[in-house]
């Protein structure tokens, strides 16, 4: 009997430190996930995140570095993921270490936001932001802007435009649109995350554009619509590719997906043809390496961020979104963002 006990308790032993050696953790033991990048998306992220870790039990971390910040730290494999709003070029993709899949979280805007107390309901162009920022407009009561507002008493006041000082994808989302809708942007600004701004002055961040021109009367800039929302700051209707003047909301954001998707999620659909669709609507992204077995990395950690960006995806998570002011993913963008998941691997294995 006492041999049969000792024989049960090496079985024993010998299963137990085959998990270990493998590399498997066992199921009490909760994992640290990591994640820096866009702030675009932060006031969802920091609801999501900490649902799942109440969930779970596994910290999830996120820091709102901007989307160039979060691309680098990817590259350079400090963190589980990287959030960014601008997808990555084919060029980019290629300066990467290894390849790279783009999981789409949420659907948000980008929204012209200004401080002119009594000035309500504004209507601006693409157009004409191009001009303000390039330094053409130069006061409120701008022959151009009272056109389009009649019945407005905008003043006689100088205008100060805020943009981003970091590398950003909102400023990538909003040049997008600008490039689309103004061939001297086109020309002498361009797309991209960080651009030479010919006129202006800088803040980091969307919390810190947000809170320039909150504090700054005559002001006006893009942001993140959440910002907005969050900090009761105006913003502008915009006049959208129908013709239309539209205000930023879920529905208007939703109508901009209308269409196809690439099945690897990389698309802008600022500027949509969509009669009813917000203009600089735009889908953001969280970043992973394909090939999760990398800097020491275990499976579990692997395991891990994988359920916690496939829970992304589901009801439960997109059903936050309203609640915070950005908008869920059409189904053929969880459908897309599911099995990009499922071609993720460890050691050239599916984890799901």
């Amino acid at each position: 009997m006492k041999n049969l006990f000792l024989t049960t308790i090496l079985m024993l032993a010998v299963i137990f430190n085959s998990n270990a050696t493998n590399g498997e953790t066992t199921p009490n033991k909760k994992v640290s996930i990591s994640g820096a990048g866009a702030t675009f998306p932060l006031p969802f992220y920091n609801l999501a995140f900490k649902t799942y870790q109440d969930k779970t039990g596994n910290s999830v971390t996120y820091g709102g570095i901007g989307s160039g910040g979060g691309i680098r730290s990817l590259k350079d494999k400090i963190v589980d993921f990287g959030g960014s709003d601008a997808y990555l070029s084919d060029k980019e993709m290629s300066e990467m270490p290894a390849a790279v899949i783009h999981i789409p979280t949420c659907m948000g805007a980008v929204v012209l936001a200004y401080n002119l107390p009594g000035v309500d309901n504004l209507k601006l162009t693409g157009e004409i932001v191009a001009d303000i920022y390039m330094g053409k407009i130069t006061k409120w009561n701008d022959s151009r802007i009272t056109a389009i507002n009649p019945g407005v008493n905008l003043p006689d006041k100088d205008m100060s435009p805020v943009y981003r000082s970091d590398g950003s994808g909102t400023t990538f989302v909003f040049s997008d649109y600008m490039t689309k809708i103004s061939p001297e942007w086109a020309e002498k600004i361009g797309t991209g995350k960080s651009l030479k701004w010919p006129a202006g002055m800088a803040a980091k961040g969307n919390p810190g554009v947000a809170g320039v021109i909150s504090q700054t009367v005559g002001s006006i800039g893009y942001v993140g619509s959440e910002y907005a929302f969050a900090m009761k700051i105006q913003f502008a209707q915009m006049k959208n590719a129908a013709g239309k003047f539209i205000n930023p909301n879920t529905e208007s954001i939703s109508a901009a997906a209308k269409g196809d998707m690439p099945a690897d999620t990389r698309t802008m659909i600022t500027n949509s043809t969509a009669p009813d669709a917000y203009p600089i609507s735009c889908f953001t992204w969280i970043l992973l390496y394909k090939e999760q077995a990398y800097a020491n990395r275990s499976l579990a950690q692997a395991e891990e961020t994988l359920k916690l960006l496939d829970w992304m995806s589901d009801s439960e998570a997109q059903s936050m979104t309203s609640k915070v002011n950005y908008s869920p993913l059409p189904s053929k963008a969880v459908k897309n963002a599911k099995a990009l998941l499922k071609s993720v691997t460890y050691n050239g294995k599916p984890i799901l």
